[in-house]
């Protein structure tokens, strides 16, 4: 094996360009691959791994306390099927005031209990301590991290219950409860519930959740059973804002994959087989035929394991970036979110195993060559194609440059395929890159108005330690509108509501004023107009089974209405619906404006009515302005990196077969220079060899890529995009992406073309 590493280092110090090429598309190649699997890794595992840590509850049950007892719900627990449950715990809701904890006013599920260990929900604490006395409250902090040591202390002034200070924040991934008390606090809360907390032995899909707690109820009052709330919805909801992007990722991932496959197949058999006649020369110096191809398997290893731990280490360093952002705000239990250690194994291993099984096709193919064979394999293809076809271009009305360049790929036709269906994807990618831009561009700019000025204007809030308008919430909106500039004008009004059948509440956002301004955000149906109307975002309806034209009950403040849902937004919070003002008016009538929302007219200066607007009340805060939509910006961002990283692999694949066609095609290089041809028709004949080929892939590829721009935003779970969103091509743009796959082959050629067009003739003579 001395021998082995000796020759194959050589060849490794001998052929640097090579060399370079094979580590530079591996690195690349381990980059894109990275990337992607990153992503679909991070949308799962934190959640998986918090979950399991803290035994989360598979379904969490509320029963109502007049149907069924303590006794029997306890028994449950022994029911088959049943791996491990907790509970009775007393459950009540209550009504919380505005601007506590930053938490809008609305119900807040309050649960009896003693300790925050045991067999299912472990709540993990993250500031404080746990209540044990009345007079107590622990609050669940739904997002990462803790609000401080500072906000221990704050009182919770109910309606209708004992004030409650608070002693400690937690989390809980089962999200069984708003807040904890130990049991003795709860009959001053006057509990109408009681929650029990199941663990199943079979619970990976919906169908297996129902029938673990079908089994578990049985037997008990009919109706008892009020409200479930099964873990896959919460699975489902934590990673509804990565799930946004893994459609993108995924199709870039498969894209990255195959043009690296392809490519590093392409660049690793074309060395070996351009290094035919060094396999000769190892054979006639005794190297066994198991030797040969060890020696090229590692010439090729060695610079993929570079590359490859390379691209390893880039990959690493963008996708931080992108999962902060693709995880901003969610929590994660006490598991922060990172790159799981089985995709850097399928990167290390898999990348240099791609590598070696493409070489050992044609390494094995050597070993059954004979030295004096081998030796004399040294020189130019067979080109008895090529030559056809460029005869049959001599009479054509075309620069003989260029009608010999346009024959040269049918002289190596599985190389040439190769390197086509690399364009193709390049092409692909581009295309779908510019549609995905095209798309998102549009939807960050959908509630613009055709860039109309917007201000947005809050309403001060005592808990956020700002001063209180003197003005009331009407007399806010009426100034507002008499301000010089104003167009349209809407306010806006937040609280938790519950809904039926639902354990979690959901936030709700009540309009009024000139709504129509958001009309535009609607994709399906239309905007709340009058009362009892709802419209969502479908992560919203989604995650509930809901669709447009369904009926809900909403509950706030101990009233109840019932609502239809009359549209579906383009894009939503996945915990927050929008409603009118008249059916805030059934639910909470005292409940004021937080946030009032000013389009001002055609040429209206926005920094001056700003101005005016803080001059009419110091209690009115001005909100930062619209910047561009995370999800926009990440998209991009991702497009952007991808599309970079594939087109260099792909330019990398045409530098490789032009070089190694050049090293090949030396002596008729030699002799047509001999004949008088220039250096500049050496480069556009070189150049054209696959420029052309670059034309047949830019034509192929931009089909893909609009059917694959359709098919991921036909599929984006948390965005439903509208036609006028989808449909961005036309015939300039198209034009530009048909040059694509020549733009990519003519950046891929013109080192090597002008390499070759540096030859001396007295060079190649002599190397002949």
């Amino acid at each position: 094996m001395s021998a082995v590493w000796s020759a194959s280092r050589v060849a490794v110090k001998r052929r640097k360009v090579q060399t370079i090429v094979i580590g530079l598309v591996v690195l690349c190649s381990t980059t894109t691959v990275l990337l992607a699997l990153a992503l679909m890794s991070a949308a799962s595992a934190p959640f998986e791994r918090a979950f399991a840590q803290q035994r989360g509850a598979h379904v969490v049950a509320t029963f109502d306390r007049a149907q069924v007892s303590d006794t029997e719900l306890a028994r449950t627990a022994g029911r088959p099927g049943v791996q491990a449950a907790a509970g009775p715990y007393l459950q009540a809701t209550v009504d919380v005031p505005e601007q506590w904890l930053w938490v809008p006013s609305g119900p807040l599920t309050v649960v009896g209990r003693s300790d925050p260990a045991g067999s299912v929900d472990r709540v993990r604490l993250l500031e404080g301590r746990w209540a044990t006395k009345p007079g107590e409250i622990v609050v669940n902090w739904p997002v990462q991290g803790s609000p401080g040591p500072d906000k221990l202390g704050t009182k919770l002034r109910a309606r209708g219950a004992p004030a409650l200070t608070v002693v400690g924040f937690a989390t809980s991934m089962s999200k069984s409860a708003g807040a904890w008390v130990v049991p003795e606090q709860m009959a001053a809360l006057h509990p109408a519930s009681v929650q029990m907390l199941y663990r199943f032995t079979e619970s990976s899909t919906d169908g297996q959740i129902r029938d673990g707690l079908s089994e578990a109820t049985a037997g008990l009052p009919r109706g008892s059973l009020t409200t479930t709330q099964s873990y896959l919805t919460l699975k489902r909801a934590f990673s509804a804002v990565a799930d946004s992007y893994l459609p993108f990722m995924t199709v870039f991932g498969v894209l990255g994959l195959l043009v690296s496959a392809l490519i590093v197949g392409n660049v690793v058999s074309g060395a070996v087989v351009s290094g035919n006649r060094h396999i000769g020369v190892l054979k006639a110096l005794g190297f066994t035929p198991n030797q040969v191809v060890a020696v090229y398997l590692t010439m090729v290893a060695v610079p993929a394991v570079v590359g490859c731990a390379a691209g390893t280490l880039i990959g690493d360093a963008l996708s931080r970036p992108i999962l902060r952002g693709a995880f901003s705000g969610i929590e994660t239990g006490d598991t922060s979110i990172g790159v799981s250690p089985w995709v850097y194994a399928v990167c290390l291993l898999g990348m240099p195993a791609v590598v070696v099984l493409a070489a050992l096709v044609p390494a094995l193919r050597a070993h059954r060559l004979p030295a004096a064979r081998a030796i004399s394999a040294g020189n130019a293809p067979r080109t008895g194609r090529g030559l056809r076809v460029q005869r049959g271009l001599s009479g054509a009305r075309l620069p003989r440059a260029v009608s010999l360049g346009l024959g040269q790929p049918f002289a190596r036709p599985g190389r040439t395929l190769m390197t086509m269906a690399a364009i193709v994807l390049g092409v692909t990618t581009v295309t779908l890159t510019t549609g995905l831009t095209s798309t998102m561009v549009a939807f960050g700019k959908h509630g613009q108005n055709n860039g109309a000025a917007w201000v947005n204007v809050e309403a001060g809030r005592p808990g956020l330690d700002q001063k209180v308008p003197k003005l009331s919430d009407h007399q806010i909106e009426a100034r507002l509108r008499s301000l010089p500039g104003a167009d349209l004008v809407t306010a806006r009004a937040l609280s938790k509501v519950r809904l039926a059948g639902y354990t979690q509440p959901v936030f709700a956002n009540f309009y009024r004023g000139d709504t129509r301004m958001y009309d535009s955000d609607i994709v399906k149906g239309h905007w709340p107009h009058g009362p009892g109307e709802v419209a969502a975002g479908p992560a919203f309806l989604n995650q509930r089974g809901l669709a447009v034209g369904d009926r809900i009950t909403l509950y706030l403040d101990g009233r109840q209405t019932r609502v239809t849902v009359v549209g579906e937004l383009i894009e939503g919070n996945p915990q927050a619906l929008e409603s009118t003002w008249e059916t805030l008016a059934g639910l909470a009538p005292d409940l004021r404006a937080i946030e009032y929302t000013v389009e001002l007219a055609d040429g209206a200066d926005a920094e001056a009515y700003a101005k005016a607007v803080k001059a009419s009340d110091p209690g009115l805060y001005l909100l930062p302005g619209s910047s561009t939509n995370t999800t926009t910006a990440t998209v991009v961002s991702f497009s952007a990196v991808f599309t970079v990283l594939l087109t260099v692999v792909a330019a990398l694949g045409v530098f490789n077969t032009v070089l190694l066609n050049t090293r090949e095609r030396r002596r008729d290089l030699g002799m047509l220079k001999s004949i008088g041809m220039t250096p500049r028709q050496v480069t556009v004949m070189t150049v054209t060899s696959v420029a052309g080929v670059g034309a047949v892939g830019g034509l192929v590829g931009i089909p893909l890529g609009i059917a694959a721009h359709r098919l991921l935003v036909d599929h984006v779970g948390v965005v439903a995009f509208p036609e006028s969103m989808k449909d961005v091509w036309d015939a300039p743009q198209l034009a530009v992406l048909a040059l694509a796959g020549v733009a990519i082959a003519v950046l891929g050629a013109l080192v090597p073309a002008r390499s070759a067009a540096r030859l001396t003739i007295a060079k190649v003579l002599h190397n002949e």
